[in-house]
Formats: structure tokens, sequence, C-alpha cells
């Protein structure tokens, strides 16, 4: 079982918004989900430029806002005691704030109007942006109006904050799901020390009253701060950060968020990918290429893989497991001129770079996030006639070289050039299982994480590949150290590609770790494989769509040279879209980035953003002023990192990592902490039809063949025509499906001609049957159907060491066979006894053969009648008190009540 955690997240209490206008004001009210407690933010309207934001950091009961709003409505009126004007209109409706910006004139405020629910990882949920609202707050009387204000909004504006940018109130997903679960072992000696600090920042005298009367039975709440480089609002709360209770405080991400269902014989384990998108460098594809001056690169994404456990969603005494791994544009001083209107632009090297410096900042940041060792998966093309892509592989190796002479040889970064094109020209190689191969080597040095110790099953039974995995193992489960970097030249098509390889390897370990498969290996074409590849090509052609602007053009099905022949003119289609995009609309996406993530600040008197001929100097600090501090050419690591390797410098406890906790203690009970609360709800009416897990993609209805017979397991190896639905079909079959699920219990639609074609070929080397699939989890029989009344029967026989694990014996012993032999005889004599004979034998006799002693509370409890118990005299008291209540009758209360309800109005309440 895992180890019981020493603290839990802090929940958000400000998740639900409505703004209030007055002339003078705007009066911003945010309430947790049960609208039990309440918080007020007061807006000034009258400074033209400047943002006045005053919070009280007060929480309000539900009566004391109604109080306020209603005295707040009655001082606004144009006449005292006039009723027909209200001085307090409702603005809008709101579930977060992502910021604050301005351009020329005064500050706009954005709101997210429009929430979806997206994923959930152990009871907090993540939610994707569907629509914001931006409300321009200075009052009309005072502002002071500038010709290119609209240009700016319109600029602002083609951010589209309703494609793919997520959120959550209390699980931080700019951190990884090991970093998270890190913070909360954290010592309790440690989380006290910093309680000090968290209880300075409320001015409420009763937050800490009663903690220590209870013995301190109280609960340490604690909130991480966010990571910024994958935060992309973090320049627009800047103004209000360190003025505003930090519930107030909503970080966003930009990438995929994606999560489906796997059941195992009925078991939901739950598979999230979570894409974060670096906001340093941002950018599309040809005007972002290597890195900046502080080593931030390009097209930058982190990618997590999260199995859990759905049975059970606490933190402390779930199963949970992820990895990571990361893609990013090669980290040197390079670029493409698009100027030429060519299909493959010119690379160029635009800076000599002797000592690597970019490069070691690069590298230093990823040492301290995820630990050694470093592995770098260099996918571009090794051999041209003219050099194209091989520059930057001679550059990169120079890069590694240099740096790797001063690490310590076990923490040395790794170098795995692979030129990925060539193989897949070749007929004689397979892509797919020379990437196969890369991804275990990786794998076993990285590890993953899981927060359970080893399954006694393993330690019984070792597998090989099992005692060969790195990582650092703890005495609550095990760590990952180290990352696997991949990049080609754009990071998109055969960068996703590997990436899903080595997920599908670090998938087979997880679902290992967690007891669910009995060896650490997944084949193709497995209902688990097809769902995580779904997964993998909705955050491909997500992340595509973002830097390239087009969907993926080489998918996972056409590296396994299965994908059908119309999947060739969707490839020129996309690739035309994306040549397209890069050459008319990516200048202007460019522009929007910038100026959302404020990169570019407009300024009176200065130069307009569309006015700049290139964003050079804007990501590149150093060339606007010189570093007054130089980096060592040798020492090119932060201090402290080198000595806490392979750990990451990130998730060690030491000062300069406690001083980014906040830690509170709270009551038990307190809904800032109960998960259970947040999760189900009770306080709100629920749809089924509206449930998010059962709405989310399914591996039984989605994925597993409809036929009789099947084996259900989702490890089995299905046949071309044994699919739910294709991995490549049309999305809105999904909704089509769903549809049809709510109006009746019919089954989705049969696959289409697609979804057989596409797998009728299978050149990945993997095992395969021509009869049928052995099952991964071992299953001896096998059913399948080939026609109406015909049905094959596959017996595998295996040995009882493989299926057991022990050799058992040829030939039973005697005093085995005596009682099975006795067994058999009673079974047979049982049959035969007449029942008419059956009446008249004694009592006696019946009762030396078998007594049979009830085990139900009802005396008669049988198919024909049952008798219902007695109730004591003290139930049918409470039952009758019940009824009066109901209907109006209440009894007097005793002084055990009174004490009750005041004790608990003061824990819930002051």
């Amino acid at each position: 079982m895992p180890a019981a955690a020493a603290a839990v997240p802090m929940i958000s209490s400000v998740q639900k918004l409505v703004l209030y206008e007055t002339r003078a004001r705007y009066f911003l009210v945010g309430s947790n989900p049960a609208e039990t407690k309440y918080r007020v933010l007061k807006i000034d309207r009258t400074e033209p430029k400047d943002l006045v934001i005053i919070d009280d950091k007060h929480v309000y009961t539900q009566q004391e806002v109604r109080e306020l709003l209603g005295r707040l409505d009655l001082g606004n009126r144009t006449k005292i005691g006039q009723k027909g004007s209200s001085g307090l209109s409702r603005a809008v409706s709101a579930f977060g704030v992502v910021g604050f910006v301005r351009f020329l004139e005064g500050y706009y405020i954005v709101l997210i109007t429009k929430r979806r629910k997206m994923a959930d990882i152990g009871g907090h949920a993540i939610y994707k942006i569907e629509d914001t609202n931006m409300i321009y707050i200075p009052n009309d009387s005072v502002r002071v109006t500038h010709p290119d204000e609209a240009r700016y909004l319109r600029i602002f504006q083609n951010v589209d904050l309703s494609s793919n940018f997520y959120f959550s109130y209390s699980y931080d997903l700019s951190h990884s799901l090991q970093y998270n679960l890190t913070v909360l072992r954290m010592p309790l000696e440690t989380l006290r020390t910093e309680t000090t600090q968290a209880r300075q920042e409320s001015f409420d005298i009763f937050e800490d009253e009663g903690l220590s009367t209870q013995g301190g039975s109280g609960v340490f709440g604690v909130c991480s701060k966010p990571y910024e480089k994958y935060v992309w609002n973090g320049k627009l709360l800047e103004a209000v950060k360190n003025t505003v209770h930090r519930d107030w405080l909503l970080y966003i991400i930009h990438g995929f968020c994606g999560q489906s269902k796997l059941l195992i014989y009925g078991r939901p384990i739950y598979v999230t990918l979570i894409a974060r998108r670096s906001s340093k460098f941002a950018g599309t594809r040809f005007l972002k290429r290597g890195a900046n001056c502080e080593g931030d690169v390009a097209n930058e994404v982190e990618t997590e893989q999260i199995l859990y456990d759905a049975s059970v969603m606490s933190f402390s005494a779930g199963s949970y497991s992820s990895y990571v791994q990361v893609r990013g544009s090669v980290p040197l001083y390079w670029s493409q001129d698009i100027s030429t209107m060519m299909p493959k632009p010119p690379i160029t090297l635009d800076q000599a770079d002797p000592f690597a410096h970019v490069a070691a900042l690069h590298f230093d940041q990823m040492l301290q996030r995820f630990g050694s060792p470093i592995i770098i998966l260099n996918l571009v093309k090794e051999r041209e006639k003219r050099k194209h892509e091989r520059i930057l592989s001679e550059e990169l190796v120079a890069a590694v070289t240099y740096l790797n002479q001063f690490l310590p040889p076990e923490h040395a970064i790794i170098y795995i050039p692979w030129d990925m094109a060539k193989y897949t020209k070749s007929k004689l190689c397979n892509v797919l299982d020379r990437l196969n191969v890369i991804a275990e080597s990786v794998v076993k040095k990285t590890g993953f994480f899981v927060n359970r110790p080893d399954s006694y099953c393993s330690i019984l039974r070792p597998d090989e590949k099992w005692n060969e995995l790195g990582g650092y193992v703890v005495s609550t489960g095990r760590l990952q150290t180290g990352v696997l970097r991949t990049n080609c030249v754009d990071c998109l098509d055969r960068t996703n590609t590997a990436q899903f390889m080595v997920g599908k390897c670090a998938l087979a370990y997880q679902l290992y770790s967690l007891g669910l498969i009995d060896k650490p290996n997944l084949q193709f074409d497995t209902d688990a494989v097809r769902l995580f590849e779904e997964l993998y090509e909705d955050h491909g052609d997500t992340l595509s769509l973002q830097y390239g602007g087009s969907q993926l053009v080489h998918r996972v099905k056409t590296y396994r040279k299965i994908a059908p022949w119309t999947q060739h003119s969707k490839d020129i289609m996309q690739t035309l879209s994306r040549y397209y995009s890069n050459a008319f609309s990516d200048a202007d996406r460019q522009d929007s980035i910038n100026l959302f993530l404020g990169v570019f600040k407009p300024t009176e008197g200065k130069p307009h953003l569309w006015e700049l001929p290139t964003d050079f100097y804007l990501h590149h600090r150093n060339t606007l002023s010189l570093s007054q501090t130089r980096r060592s050419y040798t020492y090119w690591w932060t201090t402290g990192v080198l000595k806490h390797l392979p750990l990451p410098f990130d998730e060690v406890t030491c000062a300069e990592n406690r001083h980014k906790l906040t830690v509170k203690k709270f009551h038990k009970f307190e809904e800032e902490i109960d998960i259970h609360n947040e999760f189900f709800r009770p306080y709100e009416l629920s749809s089924f039809d509206e449930t998010f897990c059962l709405a989310m993609t399914n591996s039984t209805r989605d994925f597993m063949p409809k036929n009789v017979g099947i084996d259900p397991s989702p490890f089995t190896v299905r046949k071309p025509d044994e699919t739910g639905k294709s991995v490549l079909g049309n999305k809105s079959n999904r909704e089509e499906t769903v549809l049809q699920r709510k109006t009746a219990a019919s089954a989705p639609p049969p696959p289409s001609e697609e979804a057989v074609s596409s797998s009728s070929e299978d050149d990945s080397g993997t095992d395969k049957e021509d009869e049928g699939a052995v099952s991964q989890r071992s299953t001896p029989v096998k059913v399948t159907d080939t026609g109406d009344n015909t049905k094959i029967t596959e017996n595998v026989v295996q040995s009882t060491k493989d299926v057991y694990g022990v050799n058992l014996s040829d030939v039973p012993s005697e005093d085995d066979l005596t009682i099975y032999a006795r067994f058999v005889q009673l079974g047979q004599s049982q049959h035969k006894q007449d029942k008419s004979s059956q009446q008249f034998c004694s009592k006696n006799h019946l009762d030396k053969v078998i007594n049979l002693i009830p085990i139900s509370s009802f005396s008669q409890d049988n198919i024909y009648e049952v008798q219902p118990p007695r109730a004591d005299r003290k139930s049918i008291e409470i039952f009758h008190a019940h009824i009066q209540a109901g209907r109006g009758n209440m009894q007097p209360l005793g002084k055990d009540d009174f004490l009750m309800y005041r004790e608990y109005i003061r824990n819930r309440y002051m």
C-alpha cells in the first residue's frame, strides 16, 4: 500500500465569480462551489491608466455578501430611496480570472465565462477554457482614447483562449505528478516551520482557532509556486500577484490534455496525457528556431503520461504512476529564412558559440527540473547530398562533447543520433522495431514515477527487465531521474512517433508496477495500445496545429506502413495547409503571441508592434544590454545541482525550495482540503448523461470488438476486423456514438471501411498469429467468430511454471485422490436421492447430513416470502420523530443537541 501523505493539496475557494458594476467601481465577488465562503475584490474605474485593486482578504458568509451588495445598491442609486433604477448591476458571471492587460489606454480584465472538464487526477478536475470575456475597466467619462488601441485589442484577441488552454483549482498543472506528490510527502517538521509564514497572510483572527486545542488533529494544506516556464498568463497576473489573495490567482497552461478509461475486467484505469508548451521563446514554426540567449528553446513541450487506479482516488491511498519526456528545438543559435518562399528554407547558424553557452544554459535548466541522465534522441538526417539538417547534428555533437568533459561520467549527457528518415525509406528496416529498442534502453536508464513499493508478485516472480530498471528507488515507490529529450528539425511528425514508442514502453512498465499485467510488455493491435495511440495522435495533431499550422503529416500508422491509401491524399493536404500557414499567417500569429505573453509592451512614443522589422531583440535580451556577470565556461551548472544528482534539484528538501511553498493548517473537514466534496459535489444536482467518467473514451465501449465470445482483456492482440473503431477514423463518430448511447441502449456504429483497411498489414515486427492472438494476461482459451454458426476454439497450452510460478507434481498423492473420490461420490448421490423419501427422513438424520444456519436478519427469507425483523423501541421512536419532523412538528432540543450544534458552527464557519 502507498504510504500516507503528510499533507494534501489546497483547493481554491474562488471558483464561481460574479462581476458587479457601478459608475465608479467594479466589485468582483468570488465564492467556493458550495457558496458558503466569499471573497470580494474592489476595482477602481476612475483611474484612466492605472490599475487600483483592493482586497481586504476577509472571508464573507452568504448573508454578509448579500448585505454588502444591498448596501452598495442602495448607496449608488441616483436618488436616495429611488426604487426604479438600480445602483448596482450584474455585469457577467465567470469561473476565473485570466489576468489584467493594458495597451495604450486603460486596463482590461479577462474572465473565463465557459469551461469544460477534460480530465480528473485523483479527484482534482482539469478544465479547458471554452470562452472568455474581455471587459474594459475605466469608466467612459474618464477614458482617454487612442487611435491604435483597437488594433492592439484585435492582435491580443488573435490568441484564441478557447483553444487548448487548461487550468485547475486544486492541481498544479505547471509541475509534474512526481513533483506534486513529492511535495505532499515532505516531513511534518518542515511543514510546521512553513505554517508560520502562511499564517501571517490572512487578517482573519479566527483562522487557527481550535487547532491547538484538538491535539494536532489539523491537516496541512500545501500550495506550491507554479513553474513559470509553462504558465501562459504569468505576465497578465503580474500586476495583482502581490496585492490579492492567492485564491484569485488562476494559472493556465497551453498545450494538450486528454484522458481515457482503460477497463481491465471492470477495473477502471485512467490514462492521462498532459502536454505543457513553454511560454519562453514561444512562437510559430519558421519564426522561432533554436534557442534564445537564456537557454529557452523553440517549441519546447513537456509531455507527461499519468496512469492511476480510479477506484481509489486519494493521493495518499491510491496508486499513481507517471512518465515525463520533452521535445524541443536544437539548442543552438540557428534560423531559417522564409523570404525565399521555399518549402525547405536553408538552415543558417546565426552566431558562433565555441563554448556551448546556450546549450549549457538549456541543459542546466533540465538538470534542475529532471535530474540525470539527460538523454538526447536526435532524429535529423545524417546523410544528405547537400548539407541541410546535418549542420545541426554536427554542431549539437560538438556542444554535447564539450559540456560532458566537465560533468562526472555517471551524470554525463547521453547522445543518441538516429536518422529516422533514412530508415523509413528502407524496405529492409522496420522503423518501430528500432525505436522500440531505443525506448527500452531509455526507460531503463531514467525509470519512471510510481507512488507505491514494488508488488509482492514482482518479488516472488521477478522479471529480468524489471530488475534492470533504473531511476531512484525509495521506501514509498520509485522516482524518475533524468529525462528523454527528442528532437528533429520541426519537432512534429518524427518526434511524435518516437515519443509514442517511448511512451508505449513506459506504459507497459507502469501497468506492470501497478500489478495489472504479468510482464512489462505491450503489443500493437491491442485495445490498450490503440487507446494510447489515439491519445498520442490527438496530442500530436494539437501541438502541430499550434506550432506548424496543420495536423500531423506522418502518423504512427504511416511508419507501421499500414495506413490506407486515402491517407496519402490527406497527407498532401496537410502539407499544403502547413505551407500556406507558414507563408501567410505565421507572422500575425507571432505578433499575437508576443503581445499576449508580455514580450512586447506597447509604449507611447515608441514603435508599434507591427512596425518592428523583427522580434529578435525582444527575445534576446543580451542584444539590448550587456550582462554584468558571466557564467563559467567549465562549471556551467547552477550551484547545488550537481550535489543532489541524480535527483532533480527542484524536488530536494532544502531552504530554497521550501520558500516556493505555501503551507497552512486546516481542520480535517474544511472545504479547502476536502477533495471528496470537490469531486462529488453533494450539494449540486448531477445528471448521469453529463457525468465526465461516463462520457470519456472507454476501451471496452470504443475499442473492444462487439462480437460474442471475444476475450475482454485489453491486452489481447486483435485481428484487423476485430476492432471497435479506427484510430484514424473521423472524430465526429464519437459524438454520434454518445448521442446513440443517450437515446437507446444500442452498440456504437460498426467500424468504417477505413477502420478495416487501416489494419490490413502489420510490418511492426511484433508477433502475429493467423488463427488468433494470445492474451497478455495468459488467457488459456480464446473464442472467435468466423461465421454465423461456426466457432473456432484455440487451446493455448502453457507450463504450470509459466502460469503459476511453481512446478506441480505429475501424480497426486493417495490422500488427495481419496478426498476427490469422496467428493465425486457425494455429488452423484445428491442427484440420485428421491425427493419423496426425503419427507420421511428424521430430523436427527438430516442434522447429521447438513445443518443450514440462516445468515439473514429476516426469520423468513426466501423467494416466496420475507418476514421483516422486529425493530427495537428506540429505533421506532427515532422513526416516528423523523415523520413528525417532516410534518413540521419539531421536538424540543436537549442540552447535548445544543452543544453538538454549537461545535458544528464553530468548526465550519468560524
